[in-house]
């Protein structure tokens, strides 16, 4: 398949993708990716893919709906985070747990997708309600540290909304630096970020 040359120039990138949703999908978020959503064009896309830009309206209706089924694929999983059974049973401050260790593993597997879910500027309509979602989603994890803190399995001293924004905060910067390595698990790299992240919201006594 082909990709966005790695320097963001406009040179044609090499081979054409078949005419499908999902792998034209595929070239345009790394398009947004490399450039950004607002410098990105219809025109850019269709070079990046190596077919033309009929071929993409065939598919999209332009690309504001091609953003929405970028930032919906990677909301869609963090999501279904909420859902497993590791979020749901068990004691309040190891479903947290799983929570931070699970979202940290989605955006590794869907890197490109929520980098762009998470660069959203609000713009437009599709951006502005990626970030309400977002904040629902921040909102629903603030109340289980809530939650965890009332339990006495978290710490008290902390406001629960911020606790969360901190987490996530480390956990989102992820899609500026980290890169996928040979033999590297990615399973791991979650655990260590987990650890890290429930380590300063366990109980104890406050660095304060």
């Amino acid at each position: 398949m082909s990709r966005v040359p790695p320097d963001g120039t406009d040179r044609p990138a090499r081979g054409r993708v078949g005419y499908d949703a999902a792998a034209l999908l595929q070239v345009a978020v790394e398009v947004f990716r490399v450039r950004g959503y607002d410098g990105s064009s219809i025109s850019e896309l269709a070079r990046a893919a190596g077919i033309s830009k009929a071929a993409i309206y065939h598919h999209f209706s332009g690309k504001e709906e091609i953003l929405r089924a970028a930032v919906t694929r990677a909301l869609d999983r963090l999501f279904l985070v909420l859902e497993e059974r590791g979020a749901i049973d068990g004691p309040v401050g190891d479903r947290v747990a799983h929570v931070v260790r699970r979202t940290t593993a989605v955006l590794i597997e869907e890197l490109p997708y929520v980098t762009v879910l998470l660069r959203v500027r609000g713009n437009t309509a599709t951006e502005r309600w990626a970030i309400g979602k977002r904040r629902e989603f921040d909102r629903r994890v603030a109340a289980m540290v809530s939650e965890a803190a009332i339990a006495g399995e978290l710490r008290q001293d902390l406001d629960p909304h911020l606790a969360t924004r901190l987490i996530f905060g480390m956990v989102n910067s992820l899609i500026e630096w980290y890169r996928p390595t040979p033999g590297e698990s990615p399973q791991a790299f979650s655990d260590v970020v987990a650890e890290l992240a429930m380590g300063g919201l366990r109980r104890g006594r406050s660095v304060l």
